[in-house]
């Protein structure tokens, strides 16, 4: 048998050749990971996307009638499009103990690690299941997890905890901030911009939305509940997106903004949401209908999950810091399918993973061998305790 680390490298060679940027098909990856499986003779069940040529896997070593544990990571990547990468992001460089590649880190490594290791999974005569639970969609708003989660809601028998493998340097992370995004679509009227009179500006409308939002999340900031175990310990709101217009002389007619809220417990940011759109109803929207009734404000939900709030003394946190070998608990301000393990399918769950968020998403992103090893002993030491139960 290959040493773990000569077997995580070449798995994870193969996965990152896989450009499964979210807006593309993650099958041909899934069905290369399928021939593994069956190779090792380890069974699944593919979870097919109800419209998108997308699949998740559903994978149990072990036994299917005991509560076991879940090793969790999603497949798609963020793209590499306008980035300056000095090498193909798309073949695994190796280099002073760095594994470069889109995805090596955020979260390819992490499964490589757990693909890695499942041929020691199945000799290992587990008396408690070890499940993987392999996702797409996660970097668009933790969309492709949720089919597969309706469907182990209603196992008859329910795992005992779930190990989301995102970066956190192989940290035990036991929540995160929840979120909730949306788009606002501005109406105006155009007219030629000498007769500002005759029209309705969408790009001002706009305007005077992003200052509610802006004003929300300073009062947040300011006076609003805190978590202190969060590096950002308040709930935070910002605008990410906004384009309208397109000529000097007219006044804008159109104007889309996107924006955000991330949420601690104590908050719920789709409340927030709701509440800077009943404001902009009542302040904004009267003065667009007053000069043309077909003015107005359209939102959307472009995105929302849950927050992960997992109490320190939960066995799947305690049995996390055992694997890990850590003493410490942290939370992320960013988030993870976590809370969505927990809140949809009523399994505890916990984050811990290989590398560093901030090498996500960069050029020449990257994850250390050495913590590609650490998560290998991980595993390692979740299989002796599933095998000696």
């Amino acid at each position: 048998m290959p040493s773990t680390l000569d077997a995580t490298l070449a798995v994870l060679e193969r996965l990152v050749a896989f450009d499964t940027t979210s807006p593309n098909s993650n099958l041909a990856l899934i069905e290369w990971i399928e021939a593994y499986l069956d190779a090792a003779g380890v069974g699944f069940r593919r979870i097919p996307d109800p419209v998108l040529p997308k699949a998740s896997l559903w994978v149990t070593i072990g036994p299917v009638d005991r509560p076991g544990y879940i090793l969790s990571g999603h497949t798609d990547t963020v793209p590499v499009t306008g980035q300056a990468w000095t090498s193909d992001p798309y073949r695994l460089r190796r280099a002073d103990g760095r594994l470069h590649a889109r995805g090596a880190v955020d979260m390819k490594g992490f499964l490589a690690v757990c693909l890695g290791m499942v041929p020691r999974m199945a000799e290992a005569d587990l008396a408690q299941p070890i499940h993987l639970a392999i996702s797409y969609d996660e970097e668009v708003g933790c969309k492709g997890v949720r089919p597969m989660l309706e469907e182990l809601a209603r196992l008859p028998v329910k795992p005992l905890g779930c190990f989301v493998g995102e970066p956190t340097q192989m940290g035990v992370v036991v929540g995160h901030k929840s979120k909730h995004s949306k788009r606002a679509i501005v109406r105006g009227k155009a007219c030629h911009s000498a007769l500002t009179s005759e029209g309705v500006n969408a790009v001002e409308a706009a305007a005077e939305l992003i200052l509610l939002i802006k004003r929300k999340a300073a009062a947040l900031a300011a006076t609003g509940a805190r978590d202190a175990a969060y590096e950002v310990p308040y709930t935070t709101g910002l605008t990410t997106i906004v384009a309208g217009g397109i000529a000097n002389n007219i006044v804008p007619d159109r104007c889309e903004i996107e924006f955000e809220f991330r949420g601690i417990a104590a908050d719920d940011p789709r409340s927030i949401c709701e509440a800077i759109e009943a404001e902009a109803r009542q302040t904004i929207e009267p003065w667009m209908k007053a000069r043309d009734p077909l003015a107005g404000i359209d939102f959307d939900e472009v995105l929302d999950y849950p927050a992960l709030e997992t109490p320190v003394g939960a066995v799947v946190a305690e049995l996390a810091l055992r694997l890990s070998g850590s003493t410490t608990t942290s939370k992320v301000s960013f988030g993870t399918e976590a809370g969505l393990f927990d809140q949809m399918a009523g399994i505890p769950s916990v984050v811990v993973g290989p590398g560093s968020i901030v090498e996500a998403h960069k050029p020449d992103e990257w994850v250390a061998e050495d913590q590609l090893a650490l998560a290998a002993v991980f595993v390692e030491r979740l299989i002796a305790h599933c095998r000696r139960v």
